[in-house]
């Protein structure tokens, strides 16, 4: 257990890094931040911000051996720098060489008997027109590393696209369509001894390739088969010995949960646990990594949205303050372009009285 007190530290510098550092210290520890960018919004409310390359091994270990545990705040750190310190890393490296690449990813999540979108390794031009013949049309070509909220992605409707699609530089795989009634993530807190606690899954709604929002309570058919998505990620966590928050994101079709991806980290979708939860998602992953007891996860509202502020939107996201439901979350970003997440506003709502008779 480290002791409150202790210094936690985290790989990153976004939104979820400064939420989770929030968390730590409201538990009583000091947190350091490291990341290459020079102005990072986790530096606005973390103990020390430590500005330096991934590869910077020197670097790395100056920071480690100031830190009684060290956490990710998103997947994009280059796992093999941090083998160095994987005796203080929680989650384990291993679990970060698998998320950062969606081929790898895929196959260990149907080794262990989960259904993922059908797919089909794309290393050449000639590759991707056989995947277009083996999965058909429409289909997503992604880049296996470093895409997220729809980056890296390519939506291609028919085999001429295929056939014109100047192919990117980069390993790439292809996704099969899948026709699914919604999108929902199971997301766990895992201590080491294995103790694992769920929070209720939201329905989560995307626009251009972005989260948009999550509700709860979610449709019927997530509750049928969130049990099934639940056990899929329990034994991911369990075979990678996994310590943290863990997020899988799934489909739900009428062929029960068909797995998207996988994030170790915190997720956008858990950011309604913050006030919608009796523990939140970051507080979960302070105990977690600390050893400290997981803390109740129930929904604390009959029901609960969480919207993102994205871009320009920021500029008059104070004006949700005027709803009492609303409890908003700004970032701290200085900057606003289109498709930047910029903060969220989670609302709260109970079932109006009926007027006395």
């Amino acid at each position: 257990m480290i002791e409150p007190g202790g210094t936690i530290g985290i790989l990153g510098g976004g939104q979820l890094g400064r939420m989770l550092a929030i968390s730590a210290a409201q538990l009583g520890y000091h947190v350091i931040a490291f990341a290459p960018e020079g102005d990072a919004v986790i530096a606005q409310v973390c103990s020390e911000y430590v500005s330096a390359d991934w590869h910077d091994a020197a670097a790395l270990k100056a920071f480690a051996d100031r830190c009684d545990v060290i956490t990710l705040e998103f997947e994009n750190v280059p796992a093999a720098p941090l083998e160095a310190i994987a005796d203080k890393l929680a989650p384990h490296p291993r679990a970060l060489a698998i998320a950062q690449d969606r081929l790898a990813e895929k196959r260990f999540v149907a080794d262990l008997g989960g259904t993922p979108a059908p797919f089909h390794a794309v290393d050449s031009h000639s590759d991707l027109l056989a995947g277009i013949d083996a999965l058909g049309t429409p289909a997503i070509l992604k880049t296996r590393r470093d895409g997220y909220d729809g980056k890296g992605q390519w939506r291609i409707s028919s085999r001429e696209e295929a056939e014109a699609l100047d192919l990117p530089d980069a390993p790439c795989i292809l996704e099969g369509f899948v026709q699914f009634e919604c999108e929902f993530s199971v997301i766990l807190a895992r201590r080491a001894d294995g103790v694992v606690a769920f929070w209720e899954s939201s329905e989560n709604g995307h626009e251009d390739g972005i989260l948009a929002r999550s509700t709860l309570p979610a449709p019927g058919i997530v509750g049928a088969q969130v049990n099934e998505a639940r056990k899929l990620a329990k034994a991911v966590a369990d075979k990678l010995g996994y310590v943290g928050v863990l997020t899988l994101e799934f489909f739900a079709s009428k062929d029960g949960p068909i797995f998207n991806e996988m994030a170790p980290r915190t997720h956008n979708s858990g950011h309604w646990t913050i006030e919608g939860a009796a523990t939140s998602q970051f507080e979960n992953q302070v105990r977690a990594i600390c050893g400290l007891p997981l803390g109740d996860t129930r929904r604390v509202a009959p029901r609960v949205t969480m919207e993102n502020v994205i871009g320009p939107a920021a500029a008059t996201a104070h004006e949700a303050l005027a709803d009492p439901t609303a409890h908003l979350h700004l970032y701290g970003k200085t900057q606003a372009p289109e498709g930047r997440k910029m903060g969220h506003i989670t609302r709260l709502e109970w079932p109006e009285e009926e007027p006395a008779r």
